[in-house]
């Protein structure tokens, strides 16, 4: 069984220690509409679109993506997945999302790869180096819904769609594919109307 896993604040192509962390959804095949599970995101997190804000993205896809998709799991955060903390995964007939810092802002204590910083700017994000030596990212209220909509579900559904890839390396790299394709590129023309919100850090 793959797995597919969008890493927070490591490189998406290493090989990420599988432990199932999450309800596993026994695959029903019967056509049936997919149904959300919210569980609290737990505390100091919050979740950061709503199953309508979902639903709404995921009817703007051809029905034929749609077909393998039986379950999307807002997820809880716990202890042990802070030791590996993710934006979504894929396992099996599900998509799971993950909440983030009740601040939309995420510290790190390593520098972000410009792979990292490129992909945080084409949705608003921001990263910033902090005294000590930390990192910080931070998101405004419509950016990280913007990011979780167009990037990190589409990504999650990329890997659930992937049929022919069974290398991570090939399978994270569809998966980008299919998020610029369907989630970022046909969303353009929205972010381009949204205004520009600039959060003012001091001096470090």
């Amino acid at each position: 069984m793959t797995l597919g896993k969008r890493a927070r604040g490591l490189d998406r192509n290493q090989r990420l220690p599988f432990a199932p962390p999450e309800n596993w959804y026994e695959p029903r095949e019967d056509g049936q509409d997919y149904r959300v599970v919210v569980q609290d995101p737990g505390i100091g997190y919050r979740h950061v679109v709503t199953p309508e804000e979902v639903r709404e993205r995921l009817s703007r896809l051809p029905s034929k993506f749609l077909r393998p998709l039986e379950v999307v799991q807002f997820s809880r955060i716990t202890r042990k997945k802070q030791s590996f903390p993710c934006y979504g995964m894929q396992w099996g007939p599900a998509l799971y999302l993950y909440p983030i810092e009740k601040d939309l802002i995420e510290r790190y204590n390593q520098p972000p790869k410009p792979n990292q910083v490129n992909e945080a700017r084409m949705y608003g994000g921001r990263w910033v180096r902090e005294r000590g030596g930390w990192w910080s990212l931070s998101w405004t209220e419509a950016a990280i819904k913007d990011f979780y909509l167009n990037n990190i579900l589409i990504h999650e559904l990329g890997h659930l769609l992937d049929d022919r890839n069974s290398r991570t390396v090939d399978r994270e790299r569809f998966a980008e594919w299919f998020a610029v394709e369907h989630g970022y590129q046909p969303t353009q023309p929205e972010r381009r109307k949204k205004p520009v919100v600039r959060r003012h850090h001091g001096q470090h």
